[in-house]
């Protein structure tokens, strides 16, 4: 379900959300215009070709521009006259934002949906810019998620607290403490006040209604027009979906299509890669008797999600999962790791199975049973 651009009155809400749904659902059905990155013959710099191999733009940004594909916008870092220079950049070449990249883990932003973060310097707060380089959302929070289905979760009035200077040689690492969390949509309007904990909600399943949803893998905010917002949990979802699916009647048909093509073994201490065929012959009694044990009383598991690790999975069937930099799409399509756990055993063994969410459904992509 696609969000539109929501005001506080009811009947334009409905109406811009089919407007918007028509207009995304057309937007989708056109090709887009992707350049490629490519290096200069040393590979000290970047550039861009499009799809016929011809240079769009010649190499000349740094290595901290990581975007492998440009759809709209990039943040690129340039030496100009032997100083570095940090822009944003439109195909048109028109550069906006200087020196304003939003940086997080050492990385520059990477564009979502036609938008990108950018950092007032002089505030330290964040906004975001539309792929016409214009601001929408203006830098005046504290930090600001990426927009995930027209939707941006958002943080203000924070504080900072800062942590290990010391140790960090003074790079001032810190967490947020205090504020509070809200949701916006691209036109900066409020849509959730107290949005709580909202970082394992999947924000394209978002559903409106005059009450609580009574959908248990669904949790529901108050929205500012006064009706409910509610959102698909992913743990919820995934532990619904292993009782509910993979358990009942839990046979080699019904594991093989719950298993991606390749699924990862890392149980012998190195990673062996089987086929899906190859797994459900050799594997299945194990997988089974294994898994199984968290319907067990007794059984001490967990359950954490995560992203899709690049360097393991590779290749044109994982490409829909990671962004243009190379990141994982864990807003959309996250890991789910099962760890069971054996406390009484030596040397405190623990199981771990990693299932992808994909569009569908969850799919096993790894293992690593160990022998106890």
């Amino acid at each position: 379900m696609t969000i539109g651009q929501l005001n506080s009155n009811v009947m334009r809400f409905g109406i811009i959300m089919l407007l918007v749904a028509f207009f995304n659902k057309d937007l989708s059905a056109q090709k887009k215009d992707t350049w490629f990155s490519f290096y200069n013959t040393d590979s000290s710099l970047i550039g861009y070709k499009d799809k016929q191999g011809k240079v769009k733009i010649e190499a000349r940004f740094s290595g901290f521009t990581t975007a492998a594909k440009f759809d709209d916008i990039l943040s690129v870092v340039e030496e100009i006259n032997g100083s570095w220079l940090s822009y944003y950049l439109l195909k048109s070449e028109r550069k906006f934002g200087t020196d304003s990249l939003y940086i997080r883990d050492n990385m520059p932003d990477c564009e979502n949906e036609g938008f990108i973060r950018f950092k007032d310097l002089k505030t330290d707060k964040a906004g975001i810019f539309n792929k016409q380089g214009e601001v929408v959302i203006p830098a005046e929070y504290n930090d600001i998620q990426p927009v995930r289905n027209g939707l941006i979760v958002a943080l203000k009035n924070a504080q900072k607290e800062y942590w290990d200077k010391e140790e960090h040689s003074g790079c001032n690492h810190f967490s947020w403490k205090g504020g509070e969390i809200i949701l916006l949509d691209t036109l900066n309007n409020i849509l959730i006040n107290d949005f709580t904990e909202p970082y394992t909600l999947n924000l394209f399943s978002i559903q409106k209604s005059n009450q609580i949803n009574a959908d248990s893998t669904r949790r529901s905010f108050l929205s500012s027009t006064g009706e409910y917002l509610s959102f698909i949990d992913f743990e919820k979802e995934f532990r619904y979906w292993l009782s509910n699916e993979l358990f009942k009647n839990f046979t080699q048909d019904k594991l093989s299509d719950y298993l991606m093509d390749t699924v990862i073994d890392g149980s012998g201490g190195e990673w062996l890669y089987y086929s899906k065929a190859a797994m459900v012959t050799k594997k299945f009694d194990q997988l089974k008797k294994t898994l199984l044990q968290i319907n067990e009383p007794e059984s001490e598991y967990f359950i954490t999600s995560d992203g899709l690790n690049p360097f393991l999975y590779e290749g044109a069937a994982y490409d829909k999962y990671f962004n243009n930099c190379g990141e994982s799409k864990d807003w959309i399509y996250p890991v789910m790791q099962v760890v069971i756990s054996y406390p009484t055993k030596k040397n405190l063994p623990q199981d771990h199975f990693e299932f992808l969410r994909t569009d569908k459904g969850y799919k096993l992509i790894s293992v690593s049973i160990r022998n106890h």
